[in-house]
């Protein structure tokens, strides 16, 4: 399954708009009012599904992740030369990024793929392919690159 994530291009907080391959709406994301970001993922009829919440005074951007109400884990980056680390304390997968942090794969501990993320260059707005090869873990996917997007812009890159 493929999901283009696009971001809003007049908005006063983080809002993305997420869509399925055929165009059709997945799910909508809010940024809310907090200390650090704090993004709520909604599913197309409006029901929220998920909150990515950073968690303020860490020397490296840290995040937790929501599932209806539940904190199931974190993902942080961490300090290294060259390309982007990610450490995911959740579901047994590991995140490694290209140089320019552009570019992710998400993979469970045996190396199985589980998404490669890709962003769009030549657009106004941060828009990435999420492609999944699991629909079940679609909602987890977009959480980890909610935060990854995050991370960039409170370092100044994104």
């Amino acid at each position: 399954m493929k999901l283009l994530f696009k971001q809003r291009f007049f908005s006063w907080l983080d809002s993305y708009d997420i869509y399925r391959e055929d165009g059709s709406s997945a799910y909508t994301v809010q940024g809310k009012l907090s200390w650090g970001h704090k993004l709520v993922i909604f599913d197309d009829a409006g029901r929220e599904l998920g909150v990515v919440k950073e968690e303020p005074l860490t020397l490296l951007p840290r995040f937790s992740l929501c599932l209806q109400g539940r904190e199931v884990g974190c993902i942080r980056k961490e300090f290294s030369f060259f390309r982007p680390v990610f450490h995911l304390d959740c579901l047994n997968w590991k995140i490694e990024g290209d140089f320019f942090e552009w570019n992710y794969t998400i993979a469970d501990t045996a190396g199985i793929e589980i998404a490669s993320i890709s962003k769009e260059l030549w657009k106004w707005t941060d828009t990435y392919v999420l492609d999944i090869r699991e629909e079940r873990n679609a909602l987890c996917v977009l959480m980890i690159v909610l935060a990854i997007d995050a991370a960039k812009c409170s370092s100044g890159n994104g």
